[in-house]
């Protein structure tokens, strides 16, 4: 049977094979206390799962899941001196809170407050003074015979000692901010009670802030975010048949949604692919819902998906009196009249008007115009005869803080508005923002009296304006711009640039590099291509399409020459020249492991551009190390895109003309299948094998078959083995073994037989990035045709 690649969350369970979690396997259930130790016990002394009746947690005793994940305790956030009972990550470098019980009552004294279990079986939470703050209020508990169980997904609950299948409370049912994988997102038909998640205040105060989010009705499942009452953002319509919930395509790779509707309730489950990857939703005291997941290699949370992408869709996401750019850097600041108090890290913090409003007096206040700007919402509306008595309506009133008229008047009351710049969509008028009159009088200085300083910072702007239009000038009379990203040059220009074409700097079998230079001194590389079987019309369209290709990974396509047979390409020059050179050549500098590894993501993110982010999807057709490039600081780009083609996003291509480099050819090939992207990801299969061990795969294949760097590793993975031995000898060993395990895994699924049961480059960016885990791969068949299958022991 042909092994199947486990990245979609779109298989059936039986057909997907789940990489299992180590974390808490080899660790024995610990036995329940017996009645003696219970009566002798009124703390917990050691290092623990369960609390028993009369037991309690103070603030340097905590409860550990079995696995060790979780870890559930007081702790007190920031600085404020406020400790809360939660549920967190343990052995992470911050301490990442998934649950609070307390969140509107804190305590001050965590050593003479406690976390008990009462013989009724419901758990408390007492102050100093023995007094009762919080409790789980269950009534479905039976006295003298309740445990709690801190579990290793996070959810603590109550339960009978003597039946460890019975749920009479569980924290899963009662989240705070965070929706934790095996948790129900649910909504009950009969009792119309549902989840709801909270948002914290601020990110160091746990009390309930002022966003939420839900699911919004029965028999569907749309999860809506609310700014208290208010819906600012609404996902589709979710059900068995459509994936409306998940916001992101990246999240079949990684995350299992599952969906549920019965008479009773209506609800969303989530896991990871990989047990192991840490992930958690929330939803931030900023208003934003995102997904998480926890990566080892760089020890930090990576966000999966955000909702909604534009953070300035969210009211108050930069708080009162603000103006909201999405485009800038930083994205909020203050209203004119109104200082800043913004931190960076917070974005709900208060602007504060400079000079106070004046309502009455020879000195009243003014309007700032913002025209053609998104109103903002939670406006009054008054009927007035025109824009004028709207004006004199607000003036006269102290609290109003800005108005616009459309058909009547709107005004904004208490400092209550965020203007929103980067908006596409929405009612767009103009918007008067009061300002005081200390505030307007500096406003009118500052445009009436211009400084010395702004003078010579203009005088300068026309120096440098004027140089870069000489500069221009100078490249006009070289080339023509076709568009805003492409140059069309003249045969007699690039021959001037490249001083007739005299330095050669590299050659491949259908063209020649040489070395150029620009007017304004920005070196080339100028490509001459062969002859080819290709009208101008045609190899016009695509040049014009690579040449929008705009990535960081992919090298820049400047310009092209065509005239009559000769035919040339203009790509920025890059420094360190050809990944190939630095691996193959003797006397090269040797790339440590950690480059290598950076270079390996940054052509998987160069290639994921290229096949799933442009309107055409591009295959290059011939990916290898001397078609990467290195700029000056080792970062990879992807050239020569002489054999790529252009295909439709959903289309794949029949091509008559084999195009590539023995060596790193998919066989389709030479099957003459259908061509997909995934020739693409074959390339880049066979390349990451020569990355890691600095030598040609194709030179093995004259040698012993057994030694043959694809077979030795897939052998060795599957049979368990480190696979170190193949590692580039120049590295001495110096590698990262996690990353190593990943790079090879990824390699031998991209050279699998069939392109069904390759991955994606999004999956190989995941997976090279520790986003998401991937299982031991079969042994390719055409590896085993290499040798006899006998000597393969797998």
């Amino acid at each position: 049977m042909t092994p199947q690649l486990i990245f979609s969350i779109r298989e059936t369970a039986s057909s997907c094979r789940f990489q299992r979690s180590l974390v808490g396997l080899a660790t024995p259930q610990r036995p329940l206390a017996n009645e003696k130790s219970r009566f002798n016990r009124s703390s917990l002394s050691i290092s623990t799962d369960t609390i028993l009746p009369g037991e309690s947690l103070s603030r340097n005793r905590t409860l550990i899941s079995r696995g060790g994940t979780f870890e559930m305790g007081f702790f007190s956030p920031g600085n404020t001196g406020n400790y809360y009972v939660g549920i967190w990550y343990k052995g992470l470098p911050q301490k990442t809170l998934v649950w609070v019980a307390n969140r509107n009552r804190p305590v001050s004294d965590p050593f003479s407050s406690e976390l008990k279990l009462l013989w009724d079986g419901n758990l408390v939470i007492l102050a100093s003074s023995k007094r009762q703050i919080w409790s789980t209020g269950s009534t479905s508990l039976m006295p003298n015979s309740t445990s709690g169980v801190l579990l290793d997904n996070g959810n603590f609950i109550l339960r009978k000692t003597s039946d460890v299948s019975s749920v009479a409370w569980q924290s899963f049912d009662h989240p705070t901010d965070t929706w934790l994988p095996g948790a129900k997102f649910v909504y009950y038909s009969r009792t119309s009670e549902r989840t709801v998640l909270v948002a914290w205040t601020d990110f160091d105060d746990p009390a309930p802030g002022i966003f939420s989010a839900m699911p919004a009705a029965e028999g569907k499942f749309m999860l809506s975010l609310f700014n208290r009452s208010e819906v600012y953002w609404n996902c589709s319509d979710w059900n068995e048949a459509d994936y409306g919930l998940q916001p992101s395509q990246t999240v079949e790779n990684t995350i299992n949604f599952t969906f549920v509707s019965n008479e009773n309730e209506t609800y969303s489950k989530y896991s990871s692919v990989a047990p192991y990857n840490l992930s958690r939703i929330v939803l931030g005291p900023t208003g934003l819902y995102q997904q998480l997941v926890w990566a080892k290699h760089i020890q930090e949370w990576k966000v999966l998906w955000i909702l909604p992408t534009q953070a300035c869709e969210i009211y108050p996401f930069c708080g009162a009196s603000s103006n909201c750019n999405q485009s800038d850097a930083p994205v909020c600041d203050c209203a004119l009249g109104h200082s800043d108090h913004l931190k960076l890290e917070d974005h709900m913090g208060r602007c504060k008007r400079i000079n106070a409003s004046k309502c009455s007096g020879d000195r009243k206040d003014n309007f700032f115009l913002m025209p053609h700007t998104l109103l903002p919402k939670n406006s009054d509306s008054f009927t007035v005869e025109n824009i004028d008595a709207c004006r004199l309506l607000c003036l006269s009133n102290c609290s109003c803080s800005a108005y616009a008229y459309i058909a009547n008047c709107q005004i904004w009351m208490d400092e209550k508005f965020m203007v929103q710049h980067s908006a596409s969509v929405g009612v767009f008028k103009d918007f008067y923002v009061r300002i005081a009159a200390l505030d307007w009088k500096e406003e009118s200085k500052k445009k009436g009296k211009p400084s010395l300083v702004a003078a010579v910072v203009v005088s300068l702007a026309f120096l440098v304006l004027l140089g870069v239009l000489l500069a221009t000038i100078r490249t006009r009379r070289f080339a023509r711009a076709v568009d805003d990203h492409l140059l069309h040059f003249e045969y007699r220009a690039l021959k001037k640039a490249t001083k007739n074409f005299s330095e050669k700097i590299g050659e491949g079998g259908f063209s020649s590099v040489f070395w150029g230079a620009l007017p304004d001194s920005t070196p080339v590389a100028v490509k001459k291509l062969a002859n080819q079987n290709q009208s101008n019309k045609q190899f016009l369209a695509e040049i014009r399409t690579i040449g929008m290709i705009q990535h960081v990974n992919v090298v820049r396509l400047r310009g092209f020459s065509a005239e009559e047979s000769k035919r040339f390409l203009v790509y920025d020059y890059l420094t360190n020249g050809s990944l190939a050179a630095h691996l193959f050549q003797k006397g090269s500098n040797t790339l440590d492991w950690k480059t290598r590894y950076n270079i390996a993501i940054g052509i998987a993110k160069g290639l994921e551009y290229l096949h799933e982010r442009c309107r055409d999807r591009i295959i290059h057709c011939d990916i290898k190390p001397e078609n990467i490039l290195l700029d000056s600081e080792l970062a990879p780009q992807i050239a020569d895109f002489g054999l790529a083609k252009l295909v439709g996003r959903d289309a794949s291509q029949v091509i008559t003309t084999m195009r590539g480099t023995r060596g790193y050819l998919a066989p389709e090939w030479i099957s003459g299948g259908a061509i997909t992207s995934k020739v693409d990801v074959f390339s880049y299969g066979k390349m990451l094998f020569e990355i890691i061990s600095g030598k040609r795969n194709i030179e093995e294949l004259n040698s012993d078959m057994r030694d043959y760097l694809p077979l030795q590793v897939a052998n060795s993975i599957a049979k368990g083995e480190e696979v170190l031995p193949p590692v580039d000898r120049r590295l001495k060993g110096l590698v990262e073994m996690e990353e190593l395990c990943r790079a090879c895994k990824v390699a031998c699924w991209c050279i699998q037989d069939s392109e069904k049961d390759r991955p994606t480059m999004s999956q190989v960016v995941q997976i090279l990035e520790g986003v998401m885990a991937v299982e031991k791969p079969p042994i390719p068949r055409i590896l085993l045709q290499l040798v006899g299958s006998d000597e393969i022991e797998a």
